[in-house]
């Protein structure tokens, strides 16, 4: 009797949140767009590496700037060479904490609006960031979604003189988790 009461503990802590501790990904998605007067840019990179200790709340994305595709390869041979210069800056990371982690419930299915405050590595630059959020658990999968806008010249991005007024200086980052899974 005493070995059934100990399991029953055992598997009801396992089956608890608890067990959904460390959760990461190798498939998140990280696109960026901006609309400009001249035509509009937009790359997307579906090979992002996020890490999540869901009792800390303790969250890390990274991102090979080099991985990002666009429509036209002209776009994104200007984009790795003259503006992120992906050679000396080879990734962009992302380091923070998902406020109120530890009161999700991950056993039940339910949306969470939540903020991830860090640090967005990029360029060479890091810079605090806030930036709201929205978890969902559905049928024990756990996705998430966040979309935020930078400015290119916070992180010493270069817009060339030439182009300056017809490229916009606000790049909106969404980034999409299609689903995490236990870290083992």
């Amino acid at each position: 009797m005493k070995y059934i009461f100990k399991t029953a503990i055992i598997l009801l802590f396992v089956n608890s949140g608890y067990a959904q501790s460390k959760l990461f990904t190798k498939s998140a998605k990280i696109s960026f767009f901006s609309k400009t007067p001249m035509e509009n840019i937009s790359a997307v990179n579906n090979k992002a590496v996020s890490v999540w200790e869901t009792s800390s709340g303790q969250i890390e994305f990274s991102v090979l700037i080099k991985g990002f595709e666009f429509e036209r390869a002209l776009m994104q041979e200007h984009f790795n060479e003259n503006y992120m210069e992906s050679d000396l800056y080879p990734k962009a990371t992302f380091k923070g904490t998902v406020e109120n982690s530890g009161t999700l419930v991950f056993t039940k299915d339910n949306v969470y609006k939540v903020k991830i405050n860090g640090s967005l590595t990029m360029h060479g630059v890091t810079k605090p960031v806030s930036v709201p959020a929205t978890i969902t658990i559905k049928g024990g999968a756990i996705s998430a979604s966040a979309s935020f806008t930078v400015a290119a010249e916070d992180y010493n991005i270069r817009i060339p003189a030439l182009v300056a007024d017809k490229i916009s200086k606000q790049i909106t980052v969404t980034a999409d988790v299609p689903a995490y899974q236990n870290l083992k």
